[in-house]
């Protein structure tokens, strides 16, 4: 018998999230189809084992892993036009948003990743909507964020924002923010509410608040150079997997949204809801990057956004 093909898959989270379902789910199915043809082993969450959040970018891309997850900020130094997702408020609804990941808008910025980086992309899992934590005050206009240390994804698009709104952003890997926030040396993070309750963030943070400002997806890459030497039978399946597993991790997020903004209330925590007005006053206040990403993205990219 041929040996069997070895696939590791990881993430940066522990065994109950979405996403390591969702990696599961992608095993549980190939294993049925291939039987002793496949191997599969995963790493739930490489933070255990001393890495960074960031370092499942390097694990995959150099083979070590065969399939990782991300969010697509960690790679817009070396693909700039991921910074277009990037921007705030730049989907306003959910739908509207996997819309888009799912169509050309997914498609062109996977092509990018793949021009660059040792990867095939074969689809987007949902990070979903993110919102602001902190330890000092409720944040309800730009004006009550002024002078706040808020750790930031590493985007200079998201740095930006913050600047806009009067904070002081922090480019900083998971690994880092994590220490910071249970240390208390920096004042606020912004992270769906999922989340904020798997890092425990919400053990440290009284309030949140309800913005919206991103809307941010993880890409599944594969280290392409493996994927490709692949038969074309389980090219084909990893394929379709991972599409079902997009839908399956998609229905895990909806559901965690809800549970989360529980968790956050039971530890004694306030989530401010804004109000219509409250919130137009942040996209007002971040027009100048608007300006600029009009200059720098064109309208090609922004066509692919559907209403």
């Amino acid at each position: 018998m041929a040996k069997a093909i070895q696939i590791g898959m990881g993430g940066y989270g522990p065994a109950t999230t979405g996403f390591s379902k969702a990696l599961k789910f992608i095993g549980e199915r190939l294993q049925k189809q291939f039987g002793e043809r496949v191997d599969i082993k995963y790493v739930w969450n490489v933070m255990d084992f001393g890495y960074r959040a960031e370092d499942i970018l390097w694990l995959v891309e150099s083979g070590v892993l065969t399939l990782g997850y991300q969010s697509s900020s960690y790679l817009t130094d070396r693909v700039p036009e991921l910074g277009f997702v990037d921007l705030p408020f730049l989907f306003a609804r959910r739908d509207q948003a996997r819309a888009a990941m799912d169509g050309p808008l997914g498609q062109f910025l996977a092509s990018k990743i793949e021009e660059r980086v040792n990867y095939r992309i074969l689809g987007w899992y949902e990070n979903g909507f993110r919102q602001i934590s902190n330890t000092l005050r409720t944040i309800r206009t730009p004006a009550d964020m002024k002078g706040m240390r808020i750790r930031v994804l590493p985007s200079d698009v998201q740095a930006r924002t913050f600047e806009l709104l009067g904070a002081v952003p922090l480019r900083w890997d998971l690994t880092e923010a994590i220490a910071a926030i249970k240390a208390g040396t920096i004042d606020a993070q912004e992270n769906p509410f999922a989340n904020t309750v798997t890092y425990g963030v919400h053990k440290f943070h009284r309030y949140h608040s309800v913005t919206n400002h991103f809307y941010i997806s993880r890409p599944i890459f594969l280290h392409r150079d493996s994927f490709e030497a692949w038969p074309k039978d389980l090219q084909g399946a990893m394929r379709e997997a991972v599409a079902a597993s997009v839908t399956y991790q998609r229905g895990l997020a909806e559901e965690e949204d809800v549970a989360s903004r529980k968790a956050i209330i039971d530890e004694g925590c306030e989530i401010a809801d804004l109000t219509t007005q409250e919130l137009s006053a942040f996209p007002k206040a971040v027009q100048p990057l608007w300006a600029d990403a009009q200059k720098a993205y064109g309208k090609e990219m922004f066509g692919m956004v559907p209403a």
